[in-house]
């Protein structure tokens, strides 16, 4: 009898944990361009820990598949800190490069665009006397650095080899079949196409006539579309599997992070000074609603059982919490870091990642 009451105990308490994992919907990580990495539980939607990622200007933000290992871009220092989730300590810093912005993870890989040539602050606008100023300034400078993007083995812990891209380049997307690399290139305009293999330019896509300054770049879930943010045309562009242009999309003003929800049926964008997350039928392009949100919200993710949306708001001091249903902001959670990027474990759905199927 003890026996048997034993096995039973066991068997219960068993279930009872296998059943508290499962409810577990995982933890969320904001880069903070003023300090660290905020980690927020998605059990309660509440800030948990920060951690110190022992460099200055976090941007860009990554987790690996398995959820062990964090990848921090630190603009200041040149580098990305590789973090393990579990201790929230720094295992190692990589030298990347000036200005590293954008990460992505592909396998044990991870994909960090940066701008030697870079001057800091925002560019001006496209027609304006600092504008011609300033590209007449690059056109007599012959020492200008093209942008790159680094590529970290992150067993091996450093960089391996470089891709070169366009100036500034700013998002990192992969294709679905995971041979080519896409790269918005905000300075000249430019969408290219690299190979993953040798890192060979396949294509580039000129965006001048339908916008400048792309941004954002997200493929579809079924791999036959691609999503480019054009920050100064307040437009998204449509591109095919091919990279042959299909159509603009109107947005608000100054688009910047863009994202498919899991089953491709819903694009999200983060329209900046329209101080709004946008929403559109991924099929007809039209536009479902405009969600009122705060100051320089950038980048976001879904949470990994899609119910809520976290769009990091830089200047509103806070995480935007927004029900996928309603399509409502139904909470903010204090953060006063100037929160830059987010990602989840479990990966999700965002404009800086996507979930594993």
């Amino acid at each position: 009898m003890k026996l048997s009451h034993f096995l039973v105990t066991t068997a219960v308490s068993m279930a009872i944990a296998m059943n508290a994992h499962a409810d577990d919907r995982g933890k969320a990580y904001v880069s903070n361009q003023n300090g660290g990495v905020t980690v927020i539980d998605l059990n309660t939607l509440s800030a948990t820990a920060d951690i110190d990622v022992q460099g200055d200007g976090p941007r860009g933000i990554a987790v690996t598949d398995d959820g062990k290992l964090l990848v921090v871009a630190t603009r200041e220092n040149g580098s990305v800190s590789i973090i393990d989730t579990a201790s929230q300590q720094v295992l190692s810093q990589v030298k990347v490069g000036q200005n590293p912005e954008f990460v992505r993870i592909k396998g044990k890989y991870a994909f960090v665009s940066y701008e030697p040539s870079a001057k800091g602050g925002p560019p001006p606008a496209p027609g304006s006397a600092e504008a011609l100023a300033a590209a007449k300034a690059d056109e007599e400078d012959e020492d200008k650095e093209p942008a790159r993007i680094g590529i970290i083995d992150l067993k091996l812990g450093k960089k391996v080899r470089e891709i070169t891209g366009g100036p500034e380049t700013e998002g990192i997307e992969f294709s679905k079949d995971g041979k080519q690399l896409i790269v918005t290139n905000e300075a000249d305009n430019t969408v290219t196409v690299h190979s993953m293999k040798s890192g060979k330019l396949l294509k580039t896509i000129q965006t001048h006539e339908y916008g400048d300054r792309p941004r954002g770049i997200k493929v579809s879930p079924d791999g036959k579309t691609y999503l480019a943010t054009l920050e100064y045309g307040n437009r998204f562009l449509v591109m095919d599997k091919k990279f042959k242009v299909l159509r603009t999309v109107d947005t608000g003003d100054t688009p910047y992070g863009i994202a498919y929800d899991r089953k491709g049926e819903r694009i999200f964008v983060a329209a900046n000074k329209a101080k709004t997350l946008q929403v559109f039928d991924a099929k007809s392009y039209e536009k479902i609603k405009d969600i009122p949100t705060g100051n320089r919200c950038w980048h976001f993710s879904f949470t990994p059982d899609d119910k809520e949306i976290l769009l990091a708001c830089g200047k509103s001091d806070a995480i935007f919490v927004i029900d996928t249903e309603k399509l409502e902001v139904t909470k903010q959670i204090e953060n006063k870091k100037l929160p830059w990027g987010v990602v989840t474990y479990p990966k999700s759905m965002g404009s800086l990642d996507t979930a594993i199927k």
